[in-house]
């Protein structure tokens, strides 16, 4: 009988990773709490989702997961409530409610000073400067910058990147033609969509930078888990091949295959032991030919969308959380610096073979589909019930319909 257990917030496919990882490492079913119900974790057997409204909302965060818990299994001993959060909003909840939570459960989280920093692009990009990390020039605007005409003075030429420095607020804005983040080709397309992004309502800084040349697979995404100590227990680098091409979808991975480099490693884990980070941190970078380096783009305060790449390769990340918040078990101090053989996909293969860049990456991606070193989130064979099938088939023929509809090289701009 396990002494604990898992408690997901939030029901998209990095809640069903997380399920997926703690199934496969401890057999456990985890139960899972979100304001709506997403298609990833329908018809599972290994996740309970509990659908509650108003759960994005502070208070109705709190009480729900405060009620639940002095509700749960009464009469008998009860074991750990390990809470994981598997999105943006639900981090940030966790960071402001943390005080509150914690005579319920045991979970990662930061101070909201620290929270806040590392979440806006603005101040990430200045704790990276302060910290000797390499990130692309970047300037930053706000609403008053806008009305001021100051993105029309940039320090770099086109193309440049545009990305709202509030993921989370984004979210709830809309217009047509919003993306993730833009590739802006002339200063009148950036002003078009810029002003457009204001008038929809965003109100926090935008971020104006450097555009790295290159397609998607000089990408590199980065997972590492920081425990309660601070210290760096493991670290393991991916290299995406191909990313989603929808408008709302760009920057999400669709396949990615692993990679070692501890020139990336080491610098990073330094950081996140000096700013005394806690918890998974996912990292999103882009090599630059022009100067040799990884230039970093943002981190997340949670394990990625496509994180389970990592429990594939190996490197089971409930069994970080389990050792690190439920046993405390010792920890030596020598960060594992994990290697993989295995391809990760959110995509049927058809679309790898179809649409991602020839070279020595793709081949090497195709041998791992022959030789059957591969696997995706949503398809463990443990939870595959008719329905569920057929939910995945009909997820697979619309990522089909996206690529055909939206698909273009990077390097074509």
């Amino acid at each position: 009988m396990n002494d604990f257990q898992p408690i997901i917030l939030g029901s998209d496919i990095n809640a069903y990773g997380m399920a997926r990882a703690f199934h496969e490492a401890y057999g456990i079913r985890s139960i899972a709490f979100a304001h709506f119900q997403l298609s990833p974790t329908k018809y599972s057997r290994i996740i309970d989702v509990r659908v509650t409204p108003g759960f994005g909302e502070p208070e109705t965060f709190v009480r729900t997961l405060i009620d639940f818990a002095r509700g749960f299994r009464p009469g008998r001993a009860k074991p750990k409530l390990l809470l994981i959060p598997c999105g943006d909003s639900y981090a940030n909840l966790l960071a402001g409610a943390r005080e509150r939570l914690k005579p319920y459960y045991v979970f990662n989280t930061l101070s909201t000073e620290l929270n806040r920093r590392l979440s806006l692009k603005s101040s990430f990009y200045e704790l990276c400067e302060e910290h000797g990390l390499p990130h692309p020039v970047t300037r930053t605007v706000d609403a008053a910058g806008v009305a001021r005409g100051d993105y029309r003075h940039l320090p770099f030429d086109y193309p440049v990147a545009m990305k709202p420095a509030d993921s989370d607020e984004w979210l709830g804005v809309d217009f047509p033609g919003r993306k993730k983040a833009f590739i802006i080709e002339g200063p009148d397309e950036l002003e078009t969509l810029i002003k457009r992004s204001y008038k929809a309502g965003y109100t926090g800084q935008m971020v104006i930078q450097d555009f790295i040349p290159g397609d998607d697979s000089r990408m590199r995404v980065l997972n590492a888990y920081v425990d309660q100590h601070h210290r760096v227990r493991m670290m393991m680098l991916g290299h995406p091949l191909l990313e989603d091409p929808t408008p709302e979808a760009v920057g999400n991975y669709a396949a990615i295959i692993p990679d070692y480099n501890e020139a990336v490693f080491e610098p990073v884990k330094a950081f996140l032991e000096d700013i005394g980070y806690q918890g998974v941190a996912n990292f999103d970078m882009k090599y630059d030919e022009r100067d040799g380096e990884y230039k970093l783009f943002e981190i997340n305060l949670r394990q990625g969308r496509s994180s389970y790449f990592v429990t594939l390769n190996g490197a089971n990340l409930a069994r970080y959380f389990v050792e690190d918040l439920v046993e405390d078990s010792p920890f030596d101090g020598r960060t594992r610096y994990a290697r993989g053989s295995k391809l990760w996909m959110e995509i049927p293969r058809s679309i790898f073979r179809d649409y991602v860049e020839p070279g020595a990456d793709k081949e090497r991606g195709l041998a791992m589909l022959d030789s059957g070193d591969w696997g995706t989130t949503l398809e463990y064979r443990r939870d595959m019930t008719p329905l569920r099938w057929l939910m995945i088939r009909h997820m697979f023929n619309i990522y089909t319909k996206r690529y055909k509809q939206y698909f273009t090289r990077k390097g074509d701009l």
